[in-house]
């Protein structure tokens, strides 16, 4: 192959950037944001039958975005890597598996933190958002309360100076302050927000930097979808989840393993929840 004659290009003189690229490079700083993103779709059939059948029995409106809590909690019991917090160059392990769960009070949105929810069955956990939601809407969640005048009250200079003072001390330092109506570690190990009941069923969030979580996960509206069973095209309920993933926390194989524990649990839910009741009878029993 004869040799490539680049001294056309090494003669070019460079150009002052016009049109978009002018536009462009005066818009943007370069790239310095680790966020990286992913998506997967479940044949939701088996969970909308488990979801049904512990309604039938439990009384809880229990929901796909609870089952989804669940499954953030089965991957990061997968990958332990993922459930810690970074600081000053080490990484800690978080005491729990903790699941911030976005919910919508009135006009406005805020969260729901579910401690420990690999240990809780969907029931309890439909339970506990639904008993807190209840509280700060009825505006009798003191920890709520304070959170939410410190917001109105600062002007946006300071306000963004508090918020990253406000999680360099309960994050980074791991102290709890709820009477400031700063609590440790407030948004838990991973969040998830639901965009389904708009129906929604693909979307990507940003992680804001004070969240100090590896990943946010968005659950989409299960819908009908034509997909390939045993060499045929039929119909299938399918719920499409997406995630934004911190790169300073986890790199792809990791989301990988994740993604895949995630999956697992939403295929099968009912062998999971048998177990964690199972526990539980155990424990009652013992005691």
């Amino acid at each position: 192959m004869p040799p490539v004659d680049r001294s056309h290009h090494a003669a070019q003189p460079p150009r002052r950037l016009h049109g978009w690229r002018k536009l462009a490079g005066s818009s943007w700083l370069a790239p310095f944001d680790p966020q990286f993103f992913g998506d997967m779709e479940i044949d939701a059939a088996n969970l909308l039958a488990e979801i049904e059948d512990i309604r039938r029995h439990t009384g809880e409106h229990v929901t796909i975005t609870h089952a989804v809590v669940k499954a953030v909690a089965a991957g990061l019991q997968a990958v332990p890597a993922l459930n810690v917090r970074l600081t000053r160059g080490r990484e800690h392990p978080r005491e729990s598996i903790d699941v911030l769960v976005i919910v919508a009070v009135g006009d406005e949105l805020t969260g729901v933190k579910v401690e420990a929810a690999d240990r809780k069955s969907l029931a309890e956990i439909a339970a506990e958002i639904e008993r807190r939601t209840a509280l700060i809407r009825d505006g009798r969640d003191a920890e709520f309360g304070r959170t939410k005048r410190m917001l109105e009250v600062l002007p946006p200079r300071l306000l963004r100076l508090g918020i990253r003072f406000s999680a360099w001390l309960t994050s980074d330092l791991n102290l709890n302050l709820p009477r400031l109506g700063l609590p440790r570690q407030a948004f838990g190990s991973a969040m998830v927000s639901s965009i389904g009941m708009t129906g929604i069923t693909h979307a990507y969030s940003p992680l804001a930097s004070y969240y100090r979580v590896p990943l946010l996960i968005l659950v989409g509206a299960v819908h009908e979808k034509a997909v390939v069973v045993n060499g045929m095209i039929v119909a299938r309920p399918v719920l499409t989840l997406t995630a934004t993933f911190d790169h300073r926390y986890t790199d792809g194989l990791q989301a990988v393993e994740f993604a895949n524990a995630a999956r697992a649990y939403l295929a099968a839910p009912h062998a999971a929840e048998s177990v964690i009741h199972l526990d539980k009878t155990a424990t009652q029993t013992v005691s």
